[in-house]
């Protein structure tokens, strides 16, 4: 005879997977896998900061916001090279992981690096930077020439066609 699921077995079978797939997940997240403390873990992950960048045409500018809460600005370095940019830093631990019993780890400690392609235009040799609660703003000046412009369309009468008589 066939070994038939049930109705019952088969929603057991799939909540129990979930169930372990969710265990397996937290333990990851808490930064203790596989017997691995925190710090070693979490090296393992890419830390990758949020980014905003944009031109202001008003201002003529491009600017480009990095958010980095809990880096200091000492350990952040910024480049830049021709028409890309380099932000490279670490996020370091505030604390000793031996004296501590992890409750939650969802912050990830390490180094960090983003490389940004800039617009045409940008002048590369007046960037400034400024690090003010936590976010990077970078800027830039644009040449005029570089900046998008507005094409406007011509319209013509529309074709009338005559009929010969």
């Amino acid at each position: 005879m066939r070994n038939l699921y049930t109705n019952e077995r088969l929603f057991e079978d799939l909540f129990g997977f979930r169930r372990e797939f969710d265990e397996m997940f937290n333990r990851i997240l808490s930064g203790k896998p596989w017997g691995l403390e925190l710090p070693e873990f979490k090296k393992t992950f890419n830390i990758t900061p949020a980014v905003e960048a944009y031109v202001d045409k008003e201002a003529k500018k491009y600017v480009c916001r990095v958010t980095l809460p809990g880096v200091e600005p000492k350990d952040l370095q910024i480049h830049a090279q021709a028409n890309v940019l380099t932000i490279r830093g670490e996020r370091k631990l505030s604390h000793s992981t031996k004296e501590i019993e992890l409750m939650e780890g969802e912050i990830v400690y390490g180094v960090f690096e983003r490389t940004l392609e800039l617009p045409e235009g940008v002048n590369v040799e007046k960037l400034t930077a400024e690090y003010v609660n936590g976010v990077l703003e970078i800027t830039a000046p644009v040449a005029a020439a570089a900046l998008p412009r507005k094409i406007e369309i011509k319209t013509t009468a529309p074709f009338v066609k005559q009929i010969a008589a």
